[in-house]
């Protein structure tokens, strides 16, 4: 056994006497160290501009300890120092680590000196321009690669301290082992197992003699991020992906839960931990190790924008995007390539595309919400936005908390730490949230978004940590009247949400299942022709004027990052103008019913029409929103959430045409389902002889109960007999 076996410093085993090999290793590895101090002085761009070095001397002067070097520059100065650095970027990143420190400290003070203790450790970022690869693809031939994947963070924990450098001391005979390099990244450090010095007349040393002398120690700062695969990359039917993440350094506290980002780093492994049960069972799981990535450069997408997915665009695409821009129909052509499977809706369906292009302006984005009888396709035009979305997620409301829906605090079950996980809306962020059923919400869920919707952020102070999300994204949302059905005569009343929230949505859309002949013959003559075209075809051709789903969801993305417009003078005058009508509109109506509307006209709905107005230039790519684009916004605004809050007005319901017959028709139901119990078969007759006795016309209570047979609390049996159903 060779000596110095069980010490902790580095050894090797010369067994076959290759030392050359070793010298040359050693060598070639000084080599590259001169090579890339070199480039880090002489790099240069256009008009010689030193771009390294004096980047370098900039951080210094800061109390930066960091250095961006791009690969496709180390490239053009060097291909074999590039190539060194993708293929062993563990062993080569700290070499140039140490080259960095050296040429810094020939640039401040004109000679090296290697032992100054004066100029901090450099890190060393890399930013490639290589493709992103997904997290399901990485497999374990790319160990130690370097690699590039984008997601999104959901979880952060807290800072902690991770040692370079260890001192070790023997508790025996108290001899110490300074500067113990400890490999970087998530891998330990075993301690050695028998102390090797001797000493004469003294007892040996027991095993595991040495501990750790902490206050000799270098550490540096390190954070445990979680990635998730980004929504659009997860197939159907599987659950997302996550990956470890590993910064140090520089790189702590660049991100939050709910960020994108694309992260270049080693694709590394670390022992697996065990569960309670195998910590006093055998040792079943010697050889299996976790992978995880050791960044080395780190890319966030602060704008939220989603940049980072789909983001490339060919000189053809943008020719293409921006000739469909100029045509005088971009607008119709979106809009029907909506959902193009589902009759009708119009109206709904531009105000979906004014939804999916609108994207980060400082009001906000815009939020639509559909009200009203099921079997209207509100779920699936739900499920059409996901799909057209650059950036969506769906969820249903019965199967949603507040928790789900913001973030929520969990315990790491290894550190035992807090940490913070976004939740849809966060993971959302640039894009769009699709919340079906939002009636089968609890309230308190409800409350939890309200934040979310107007201030774009998320606010969490729970088990200590206090931070703020963002969540920067549209809500589409969809639910059922109260009743199930909607009922005209109940008006307002249909509507179970709370004004706090129903503000919050730009455009409210009331959507009835009318009984008409003509529009039913042509509704069930589409759906045959769909189901008639999937059988000839296998899957229905696009009509006219229609863009596929992968254009539009490109389209959408390139409208999003390519466009920001703003309200011209002409179009905000006469915006002004149209709001305070709006205002004194409703107002008097709600003076003439006795009432308060239930969905209130604030300021809020005049940033709505703002935003309709922006999202629609967004569309034709125009810099600014001019009065036409104001006028079809004001249009979408009446035909929605104008129409909805004036819903509640009786007026012409059945002949009751004053608040005198809306007030006697509230009277006589009341009394109706007071007087009789559930289930019971009485005659219609006996009904009309008990109110008149009290002084009610037979036509008022003939109409009443017509009304409720409408609605189906009641039914008849035979032709004068009838059985009451309350619900």
């Amino acid at each position: 056994m060779d000596p110095g076996f069980d010490d902790a410093g580095i050894f090797f085993s010369d067994n076959l006497g290759d030392n050359d090999m070793i010298a040359d290793l050693n060598n070639t590895r000084q080599l590259f160290k001169r090579k890339f101090k070199q480039f880090i002085r002489s790099f240069y761009t256009g008009n010689f501009v030193y771009t390294y070095r004096d980047t370098l001397r900039r951080h210094y002067n800061l109390g930066c300890n960091y250095l961006e070097v791009a690969v496709n520059d180390v490239a053009s100065f060097d291909s074999e120092l590039a190539e060194q650095l993708l293929k062993s970027p563990s062993e080569y990143i700290p070499i140039f680590e140490d080259a960095t420190k050296e040429a810094l400290f020939e640039i401040i003070q004109g000679k090296p000196n290697e032992g100054d203790d004066t100029i901090p450790d450099i890190q060393l970022i890399i930013k490639s321009q290589s493709n992103t690869t997904n997290i399901r693809e990485l497999k374990s031939e790319q160990m130690s690669d370097l690699i590039k994947v984008s997601g999104i963070i959901i979880a952060a924990s807290s800072i902690k301290s991770k040692a370079t450098r260890i001192c070790l001391q023997c508790r025996g005979c108290r001899t110490t082992l300074n500067n113990i390099p400890i490999r970087p990244g998530l891998e330990g450090y075993a301690l050695p197992r028998k102390c090797n010095t001797e000493q004469a007349g003294r007892p040996a040393c027991p095993l595991d003699p040495y501990f750790i002398v902490p206050d000799k120690c270098r550490c540096v700062d390190f954070q445990v991020l979680k990635l998730q695969e980004s929504p659009d990359s997860v197939p159907n039917g599987e659950l997302p992906r996550h990956l470890t993440l590993y910064v140090d350094r520089e790189l702590c506290d660049k991100t939050v839960p709910g960020n994108k980002v694309t992260v270049t780093g080693i694709y590394a492994i670390k022992k697996a931990a065990k569960s309670k049960s195998e910590r006093n069972g055998p040792k079943v799981n010697v050889g299996i190790r976790q992978p995880y990535l050791r960044v080395v450069g780190l890319d966030v997408d602060e704008e939220g924008t989603g940049r980072n997915v789909m983001s490339q665009f060919t000189p053809d695409e943008e020719e293409e995007f921006r000739q469909l821009a100029a045509s005088s129909d971009v607008y119709e052509k979106i809009a029907k390539s909506i959902a193009p499977s589902i009759f009708g809706c119009e109206d709904m369906k531009k105000s979906i595309a004014c939804l999916l292009p609108d994207g980060l302006t400082r009001r906000g984005d815009v939020n639509v919400l559909m009200l009203g009888d099921p079997g209207t396709a509100k779920s699936q035009l739900l499920k059409f936005v996901e799909q057209a979305a650059p950036i969506a997620v769906y969820t249903s409301g019965k199967g949603s908390s507040a928790a789900g829906l913001t973030a929520s605090v969990m315990r790491d079950s290894i550190s035992r730490n807090f940490v913070l996980e976004g939740g849809a809306m966060v993971l959302a962020d640039g894009g769009v949230v699709c919340i079906d059923e939002f009636d089968k919400m609890r309230e308190d869920d409800r409350v939890a978004i309200h934040e979310a919707m107007e201030q774009q952020t998320i606010s969490i102070a729970k088990a200590g940590l206090t931070t703020t999300l963002n969540s920067r994204c549209s809500v589409l949302a969809a639910a059922n009247s109260i009743y199930g059905r909607w009922d005209d005569t109940k008006g307002a009343d249909n509507i179970d949400f709370m004004p706090t929230i129903l503000s919050r949505f730009d455009m409210i859309y009331i959507v009835k299942d009318e009984h008409n002949e003509h529009r039913d013959k042509v509704l069930a003559r589409h759906v045959m022709n769909l189901h008639s075209q999937s059988a000839n075809d296998g899957a229905g051709g696009l009509n006219e004027g229609e863009l596929s789903l992968s254009k539009l969801r490109r389209y959408i993305t390139y409208c999003r990052q390519q466009c920001g417009p703003r309200l011209s003078e002409g179009a905000a005058d006469k915006l002004k103008n149209q709001y305070v009508l709006m205002r004194g509109g409703i107002g008097t109506q709600e003076r003439d019913s006795g009432k308060k509307s239930a969905i209130p006209i604030t300021v809020r709905q005049l940033e709505a029409i703002v935003r309709i107005s922006e999202s629609l230039a967004k569309m034709k790519l125009l810099p600014f929103a001019t009065e036409s684009d104001v006028d079809e916004a004001l249009r979408l605004f009446k035909a929605s959430t104008m129409a909805a809050a004036s819903s509640g007005s009786l007026a012409g319901a059945e002949g009751f045409t004053t608040d005198r017959d809306q007030e006697l028709l509230s009277v006589i139901e009341r009394q109706i389902k007071k007087r009789f119990v559930v289930g019971a078969q009485v005659s219609e007759q006996a009904i009309l002889h008990d109110f008149v006795q009290q002084k009610f016309s037979e036509q008022s209570v003939s109409k009443v109960l017509y009304l409720m047979l409408r609605r189906g609390e009641i039914q008849y049996r035979m032709q004068r007999k009838m059985l009451y159903r309350l619900r």
